[in-house]
């Protein structure tokens, strides 16, 4: 009788839900992550809500954002989608500058979803990975007000930072009305509670406006080390 090979995976007709095939998939995306913005300099990582429309305020303060930081030369990054991230992409387009798009496939009916004012943009299927390509050698981070996603986005930032395992970089909040309750809780538990450190929750700044944005991001010198 021949010998039977018990190492080898169950064939379940789809090559593509095995192990193996997801750890390729997932490199391949940090190599074509990493070389896609290896060439943009002075880039500022923005986040917001895809859910806000062109009335909402704090879709013209994004708007006016993007247009501020690219009349300076700054390269914008998004997550390529609508709300927030379209103002943003919106602004730097008509200013001139890259407006850049780092975009994921979600699952139907919803797919890829990219907005019109891209002139650079790259799609991932995983968030983590495309998680890392925002936080890759950005200037600083800026937080509009916006989901589960955004609140995901923030609170990685500031652990990447608290535990040094990235350089400090200033990480703004547009919207006091927003953000004011949220960081209230963080005070009043979390801090109260001895989760954090005092000196933590100095790792963020809080403003009301797209100039007061600016005008921190523009005194911030330029980064240019990656990830540890």
């Amino acid at each position: 009788m021949p010998s039977q090979n018990n190492s080898l995976p169950p064939d379940n007709g789809d090559f593509r839900q095995s192990i193996t095939w997801r750890i390729f998939r997932i490199m391949a995306e940090f190599v074509d992550g990493f070389q896609f913005l290896a060439g943009f300099k002075k880039t500022v990582s923005i986040f917001g809500s895809h859910a806000l429309k062109s009335d909402s305020p704090y879709y013209q303060q994004a708007y006016q954002l993007g247009k501020l930081l690219g009349k300076a030369g700054f390269t914008v990054i998004t997550g390529g989608g609508p709300g927030i991230m379209e103002a943003v992409n919106k602004g730097a387009l008509e200013a001139g500058t890259n407006s850049v798009g780092l975009n994921i496939y979600l699952p139907p009916p919803q797919g890829e979803r990219k907005n019109p004012y891209l002139n650079k943009s790259l799609s991932f299927h995983y968030f983590f990975t495309r998680k890392v390509m925002f936080t890759f050698s950005a200037q600083a981070y800026v937080f509009f007000p916006g989901g589960y996603g955004t609140l995901d986005e923030f609170t990685e930032m500031l652990g990447l930072i608290q535990t040094k395992k990235i350089k400090r970089i200033p990480i703004i909040l547009i919207g006091k009305d927003f953000w004011l309750p949220f960081i209230d809780w963080i005070k009043n538990d979390i801090l109260k509670q001895n989760l954090i450190e005092p000196e933590d929750i100095n790792l963020f700044l809080i403003v009301d406006t797209a100039e007061e944005a600016y005008e921190i991001i523009r005194r911030t010198p330029e980064r240019h080390e990656s990830l540890d």
